[in-house]
């Protein structure tokens, strides 16, 4: 039986986290965090390799299994969201370390290529946008861009949580979808009920007057096909009479 389109709905819909620009960008540094890794820290002898993996890699991870969850959860989506963002928070906290305990730079505004890093971090979302400078760019440049991806994905996500924050608020839980869209369907079957009871004596009153008029009508047709049997034969009677009366004549 198909749904009524005013029915409420308990499941949410599938967010296309792939279409989702922090996603995307957490993809990035995910694949810049492993690259800078291989290039740059030992596989054996510094810990923070694994770490640094690690951390880029639950924050994508949370992201996708937080808004798969968010189609039944909005608590857990929004719980498994702030798993990400804490990631990627630690993951900063590395990128930033290796440029204080190496005595690097970090870019600053004012900086021509500070203004360049801005622009490109802001506008290119895509792991093709960076992949080809994974093998050129230097340890140095690499984690300027990724501490500079770091706090845009961590913007987005924060905007994307106070929208569902307020969805929270406005729309509920699972439970308070569950028992609108109950209570929802239970009114509309109560509503129908009423209609249907307060057609059926109207209905009934259009049933017994088609009945009268089919009654009269049977009567009509009875007393017509009476009439033709008699007429019919009348005829009969007449016609045998008659040529009764010929072959007398004849004889």
């Amino acid at each position: 039986m198909e749904e009524p389109s005013n029915t409420p709905h308990v499941l949410k819909s599938q967010a296309n986290w792939d279409a989702l620009y922090f996603y995307q960008k957490s993809d990035v540094i995910y694949q810049l965090a492993f690259a800078f890794c291989d290039r740059f820290i030992h596989l054996y002898k510094d810990r923070t390799r694994d770490q640094v993996i690690q951390a880029a890699r639950s924050c994508k991870q949370n992201i996708v299994e937080g808004l798969a969850d968010g189609v039944a959860s909005t608590e857990m989506q929004l719980k498994l969201l702030n798993v990400a963002r804490a990631s990627l928070k630690e993951l900063r906290e590395d990128f930033e370390d290796y440029i204080k305990s190496r005595h690097l730079q970090f870019f600053i505004s004012g900086e021509p290529r500070y203004a360049d890093m801005l622009n490109y971090c802001r506008y290119h979302n895509r792991l093709s946008d960076y992949e080809p400078f994974f093998a050129q760019w230097t340890d140095e440049q690499m984690c300027n861009y990724a501490i500079t991806l770091c706090h845009f994905i961590d913007r987005m996500m924060m905007s994307f949580l106070k929208k569902l924050e307020q969805e929270f608020i406005t729309e509920g839980g699972i439970k308070e979808r569950m028992h609108r869209a109950r209570t929802g369907y239970r009114q509309q079957q109560d509503e129908r009920l009423k209609q249907l009871e307060a057609e059926l004596p109207r209905l009934k009153q259009s049933l017994a007057e088609a009945q009268a008029e089919a009654a009269k009508w049977k009567a009509a047709f009875e007393n017509l096909k009476q009439r033709a049997l008699k007429m019919y034969y009348g005829k009969e009677e007449e016609i045998k009479r008659l040529k009764e009366q010929l072959g007398e004549e004849k004889l």
